[in-house]
């Protein structure tokens, strides 16, 4: 379970100082989300002026309407004002709901636009990003926060033009009519600056704890479903309940601390505006007996007082809501912006756009590499994840075109992490891999990562038909190219036994198909993709000896002048590998063919004997039960 600090740690936020102020650099590189939509944005502007014009105008008409008929008794003209009365009803009507369709598709079009940036960006990220960040934690940005900034920009951008043209309006409207009383209104306003300068460090605080908790129990959410059947295996319902209870109890808490906060700043804003009208009413009221004001005109001020403290009241809110949502910002601009660790440096770029702009060459890739491998080199690597936690220790190995390496040791001796270097997930803390002589470095990033096959452990397969998953390897692959990937992987027989066949939808993550199949659909779609170097991690482990077999059968066309690193606990699938390297402690402790590595009665070898007795166990055991059952 994260903790506080770790949640700090993943955001990258120093509370004390980001809560000092608002961040309008943070809020300038949002509203650049803004750009594209000016002329949304100036129909909103308009609508939101036209809005405030007609709330100006309103007080107008009681006001006229009163003096009329103090002045002309029953020959009162109320002509004109009904006609204000109407223009202002309708413009009211018209600007309301354009601003109401204005706002909405912009606010749809900015979460629209802020998701697929940050979705754009995830896809580009190092595999490092990944590893210090929950799934909670990216699901929360990438919905309740998205959906956050997207309301504060479209709705607070009419807050904002519709509460300035307001305060305008009707600070213009009272100093022409009453230069005293306008003056006991606007002196309020040094008060208002002060408060909410005083709230705005407690509501940002706040509301960080409020985002920062809701991607906890967003994270303990997709952990308690994924793992729902380990859980239940082990009878952890009750505790994991206690400890979600524990994550909503601090959600509740900390939402009604922040909430009680907004609660106290805007009804502070409310009773200022009473004492003000307050004493617009005590010394109007002087005014209309010296005769120095009408009635008409007082009623309008009062109008005027009440509606002065509405855009402010609003603009309160909003900028409660700004201050909230700047937690929101922080995290979003962290995922927009995040810098991936491995990406291709601007030689290698120049290289490429160079290449692409060049007729097409012989044996050259369109994005700059070669369209072959020969070779594969690992010279002098060593890699660790953190300085005192050394994985690999000078690794030197080279593979070449056709071979077939396996990799086997203990747990935590530095098989994956070893693959992940071959693969430019992560790169070298020192060392190089060399592709055909040169260091993969200087080679695009996409065309490496583009002509790997990986068939893992726990194949991951996506919602869709079961042509779909292997196509995935290869979108442009005709039907006949993906059945002939399945026949080859040995998954044909039971895709072919559905009824449905390869249109079977899968389901969610492949519940429908059992581990083994998920596997041979995983291989299906590595065959399809034709990689230049293939990667298996305990990739057989789900599925039994004939179909392995059938699949080693078909890979062996499929391995023809390609490189492949298989990584395997089960010794008797590697049996026929070129080489197999041995691993322990992140170092390369033995290499060599099956039978040179068991005359060298060494780590393998002892590895290898435990296996074959234990399978002889086994198959005694078989034995015996199959004759019990005879007898």
């Amino acid at each position: 379970m994260e903790t506080f600090e770790d949640d700090i740690a993943i955001d990258g936020i120093d509370e004390e100082v980001a809560a000092q102020r608002l961040n309008f650099g943070l809020w300038r590189k949002l509203g650049s989300y803004l750009l594209p939509y000016k002329k949304e944005l100036a129909w909103l502007g308009f609508f939101a002026f036209l809005t405030a014009a007609a709330d100006v105008a309103l007080p107008l008409v009681p006001a006229g309407a009163i003096d009329e008929v103090i002045a002309n008794g029953e020959n009162a003209s109320f002509g004109p004002w009904i006609a204000l009365f109407l223009a202002a009803t309708v413009a009211m009507a018209f600007s309301v709901g354009g601003f109401i369709w204005m706002g909405g598709k912009l606010r749809a079009h900015l979460s629209h636009d802020i998701r697929r940036d940050g979705f754009a960006n995830l896809q580009r990220l190092s595999f490092s990003f990944y590893d210090h960040r929950p799934v909670g934690w990216l699901m929360a940005r990438m919905t309740s926060d998205c959906d956050r900034l997207a309301n504060i920009f479209a709705w607070g951008f009419l807050d904002l033009i519709w509460g300035t043209s307001m305060m305008l309006g009707i600070t213009t409207v009272m100093l022409v009519m009453n230069p005293k009383l306008a003056l006991m209104i606007l002196c309020t306003i040094p008060v208002i600056a002060v408060l909410s300068a005083k709230f705005q460090k407690k509501i940002l605080r706040s509301a960080r704890e409020v985002r920062r908790t809701n991607s906890r129990i967003t994270g303990a959410f997709n952990e308690a479903i994924m793992g729902v059947l380990t859980s239940k295996a082990f009878v952890r319902e009750d505790e994991n309940l206690n400890d979600f209870q524990r994550l909503t109890s601090q959600m509740l808490s900390s939402s009604v601390t922040n909430q009680l906060q907004a609660a106290v700043y805007v009804p502070l804003i409310l009773t200022l505006a009473s004492l003000a009208m307050g004493m617009v009413l005590a010394f109007g009221g002087l005014d209309l007996a010296g005769g120095f004001i009408t009635a008409g005109a007082l009623v309008a001020f009062l109008q005027y007082a009440r509606l002065f403290f509405d855009p402010i009241e609003q603009l309160g809110r909003w900028f409660a809501e700004m201050q909230m949502a700047q937690a929101s910002a922080e995290r979003i601009i962290s995922l927009v912006q995040a810098e991936p660790e491995i990406k291709d440096d601007q030689d290698v770029l120049a290289a490429m756009a160079v290449q692409r702009d060049a007729p097409p060459r012989e044996n050259v890739a369109a994005d700059g590499g070669p369209k072959g491998i020969q070779s594969i080199e690992l010279k002098n690597v060593s890699f660790y994840y953190t300085p005192d936690q050394p994985v690999l220790k000078n690794i030197n190995i080279t593979v070449n075109a056709g071979e077939t390496i396996a990799v086997v040791g203990p747990t935590g001796g530095g098989k994956s992490t070893l693959i992940s270097i071959v693969c430019r997930f992560y790169e070298p803390t020192s060392g190089q891999v060399l592709i055909d002589g040169i260091d993969y470095r200087r080679r695009s990033l996409h065309w490496l990562q583009s002509n790997l096959g990986m068939v893992l452990q726990s194949s991951h397969i996506f919602s869709g038909s079961i042509m779909e998953n292997i196509r995935y390897g290869r979108l442009e692959a005709t039907d006949e190219e993906v059945k002939a990937a399945a026949a080859l992987a040995g998954a044909d027989e039971f895709i072919e036994a559905m009824e449905e066949g390869y249109n079977t939808d899968v389901g969610e993550t492949g519940g429908r198909l059992s581990a083994g199949q998920k596997q041979l659909v995983s291989y299906a779609r590595a065959i399809l993709a034709d990689p230049l170097i293939l990667i298996m991690d305990e990739a057989t482990s789900s599925v039994d000896t004939e179909t392995e077999r059938r699949i080693q059968r078909g890979l062996e066309n499929v391995l023809s002048g390609r490189i492949c690193f298989v990584i395997a606990h089960r010794l008797s699938t590697i049996r026929n590998a070129d080489r197999i390297v041995v691993m322990e402690g992140g170092e390369i402790t033995e290499v060599g063919t099956h039978d040179e590595l068991v005359k060298l009665g060494g780590h393998y070898y002892e590895l290898y004997r435990q296996q074959s007795l234990q399978d002889s166990t086994k198959q005694v055991a078989g034995w015996d039960e199959a004759s019990q059952q005879r007898a």
